[in-house]
């Protein structure tokens, strides 16, 4: 369990350039993917949806950062999203991460960059 509290959230790893960007919780089944991080005030740590290819920041506290990445890893899109919007759908993407904004600058993510999700051993 991650800092996603309450929900069962798998830890994983996002790695870019061979580096670990961030820990993460993984969303997977359709309850949590739904929820996301609605109601939250603060971003503990991102959360990546999978399979997702839109989300929407209706009943969100706060903007977040939202990247879709394709099946391969791509990042094919990064949008910064205020509170109560509709993000775009973006058919090719297989997942998306949604962190606190700013977290994509300050990891050096950028479109075209490649993000692997790798397990957390416990």
């Amino acid at each position: 369990m991650t800092a996603h509290t309450g929900r069962s959230i798998e830890p994983v790893w996002l790695v870019s350039q061979g580096r670990v960007v961030a820990s993460a919780g993984r969303a997977t089944s359709r309850t949590d993917r739904r929820r996301g991080l609605i109601g939250m005030a603060a971003i503990p740590e991102p959360l990546l949806l999978d399979p997702c290819s839109w989300v929407h920041t209706m009943g969100m506290k706060t903007a977040i950062d939202v990247a879709y990445v394709d099946s391969e890893g791509i990042v094919l899109r990064i949008d910064t999203m205020k509170p109560w919007r509709v993000g775009q759908l973006t058919r090719k993407a297989q997942f998306v991460i949604e962190a606190s904004t700013g977290s994509f600058e300050r990891w050096n993510v950028r479109v075209g960059d490649t993000i692997e999700v790798r397990h957390v051993d416990h």
